[in-house]
């Protein structure tokens, strides 16, 4: 959607707000600047997620939450609270997380890595296909930065 289009949707009563999963935050700084009070802006894009809540995003629909949801609970609350300082170190710590999760196809990486913690199997129904071998070094190398331990 064009954020003209979305500003036309915000004025039904019963659309409530957007994912922006564009990760382009000039566009997500113009819908916040823009958008009626009332109207949700949440990121859908895990590495701008630290700017567009700065911004006045009201939340972020995170994949990355799904391997470290207590984390992103934490980084999200301290940037909804402007809480700067906490905000930037957990996003340090997460960074090279939210884009080693996007090496392949998500949801790949993110089964891999639930399947390596024990949360679930490595079975995966298709379209999935298994995990690149080439992208399990980097992902155990985000992990690390981000505090991850594998089972």
């Amino acid at each position: 959607l064009t954020n003209n289009t979305a500003l036309r949707l915000a004025q039904i009563d019963n659309i409530i707000g957007i994912k922006d999963a564009t990760g382009d935050l000039a566009r997500g700084c113009d819908l916040l600047a823009r958008a009626p009070k009332n109207f949700a802006v949440y990121s859908g894009d895990d590495a701008t997620a630290y700017a567009l809540m700065l911004m006045g995003g009201k939340g972020s629909i995170s994949v990355t939450a799904n391997v470290v949801p207590h984390k992103m609970h934490q980084f999200c609350q301290a940037a909804l609270t402007g809480d700067l300082p906490t905000t930037t170190r957990l996003q340090m710590e997460l960074i090279a997380l939210h884009r080693a999760i996007f090496t392949e196809s998500n949801p790949i990486p993110v089964k891999w890595i639930l399947a390596e913690m024990g949360k679930m199997t490595h079975t995966l129904r298709l379209p999935l296909t298994q995990l690149f071998p080439s992208a399990e070094a980097p992902l155990k190398a985000a992990l690390a930065q981000a505090g991850v331990t594998l089972s």
